[in-house]
């Protein structure tokens, strides 16, 4: 686990993940599956049911692209990476698990 404390939107905040780089798609690359014809209506693939993302990802934020196995976060991490998030600075750390479906609109039960 990556942990980087980063002013972020004003707030100082850590931004965190799992270091699991090969794995890292960004949010508008990672293959999903659409469920309707809202487009807002995906489950991203899991880990195990994709290969290794590519290490150019073709996209970069504020003149950052994707790391590969970074020892601090920068802005495509930050901005781009579906494996970082953000959180306040007391606030208990929990990452998104990729080793099941993740939905964009949870299913209604």
């Amino acid at each position: 686990m990556l942990i980087t404390e980063i002013l972020y939107c004003g707030k100082n905040v850590k931004a965190v993940c799992d270091l699991n780089c090969d794995k890292a798609w960004g949010i508008n690359l990672r293959p999903r599956v659409e469920l309707s014809k809202n487009p807002d209506d995906y489950y991203w693939k899991m880990d195990n049911e994709l290969g290794i993302a590519p290490k150019d990802t073709g996209s970069q934020e504020g003149g950052h692209g994707k790391p590969y196995k970074p020892t601090e976060h920068n802005k495509w991490c930050v901005r781009e990476c579906e494996r970082c998030m953000t959180f306040g600075l007391t606030e208990q750390i929990k990452l998104k698990d990729f080793n099941k479906r993740i939905y964009n609109i949870e299913p209604k039960e």
